[in-house]
């Protein structure tokens, strides 16, 4: 069985927007000089960072045997000014000991040494090409509002099509309308969908579900798609194909999904719609996933 690794910015974990304002504002100097003035001061905490402490926090239930969760932080900062990022690290008691400081130059080419899954990052270009290198990845944009932290289990949702699945069946929906999808659909109900780019991190988070414990289990995951009956089947035969069991699955025929999302208490939700995750970031944290025909 292989780890559970997640890459993640600063900017992600930790509310590092004034700073970031600062060094738009008046360089990199002054930015510099901003952070080590404030080395002491704890970052307070970012968009991802329930995620993150409660991805970590499965550690202590994994059987003996099974490789512990781990996550890398890649920053844009130099190591000086990343003292600070690593002091709030340890002022959270987060444990996160690798760490990627690369002064300015492209975090996500070390993304595949480390062997991540998962790749969450408030750069849409750093995004866009570790998806391009096979990496599940998502734009986690802060909004401004304290992260909350609803439940004690991690719950991650997912979409469907261009994300979970590939994006050939939205693809006819966008290009023919939604009668055209829903006859492709059920003409194709037995055959598979494809994977999209987020399948292995899925896979991957569904087999550390199945190696922790069952009674009262931490992780919950779900699917929140735009889809409707008839197009259901062939998602659920697909991920019966694939062997992955779904907790929770939510075919919403295009209601928004921020409501629901509230409802499950979604720690992050994936999708590939600037639509769909703007409604979605009114209740949760959201990653925006630049992949498929939504994003050409």
């Amino acid at each position: 069985m292989r780890p559970l690794v997640v890459a993640i910015t600063a900017r992600a974990l930790f509310d590092l927007e004034d700073g970031h304002a600062l060094f738009e504002r008046e360089g990199l100097k002054a930015y510099a000089a901003y952070q080590r003035e404030r080395e002491d001061q704890p970052l307070q905490p970012g968009i991802a960072f329930p995620l993150v402490r409660k991805l970590l926090a499965l550690n202590a239930l994994l059987p003996a045997g099974v490789p512990p969760v781990e996550v890398i932080l890649l920053s844009r900062n130099s190591a000086d000014t990343g003292l600070r990022i690593f002091n709030a690290i340890e002022f959270y008691g987060l444990g996160i000991v690798r760490a990627v400081f690369t002064s300015g130059a492209d975090t996500h080419p070390y993304i595949q040494p480390f062997g991540a899954q998962l790749f969450l990052s408030a750069n849409p270009a750093s995004v866009r090409s570790a998806l391009e290198h096979g990496v599940a990845a998502a734009t986690i944009l802060p909004t401004g509002l304290p992260p909350v932290d609803r439940h004690p289990q991690l719950r991650i949702a997912f979409d469907g099509d261009a994300v979970i699945f590939g994006d050939e069946s939205e693809r006819v929906s966008q290009e023919e309308g939604l009668q055209a999808f829903h006859d492709h659909e059920t003409e194709r109900a037995l055959e598979p969908l494809s994977g999209g780019p987020f399948r292995g991190f899925l896979s991957a988070l569904h087999t550390l579900q199945q190696a922790l414990p069952a009674a009262d289990p931490p992780i919950r995951i779900a699917l929140v798609t735009a889809r409707s009956a008839p197009a259901h089947k062939r998602v659920i035969l697909t991920l019966r194909e694939w062997g992955i069991r779904l907790d929770e699955a939510l075919f919403l025929g295009g209601r928004p999904k921020g409501p629901f999302l509230d409802t499950f208490g979604a720690d992050i939700f994936f999708d590939d719609s600037m639509h769909n995750i703007e409604s979605a970031m009114q209740h949760v944290a959201a990653g925006h996933v630049p992949h498929g025909v939504s994003n050409e």
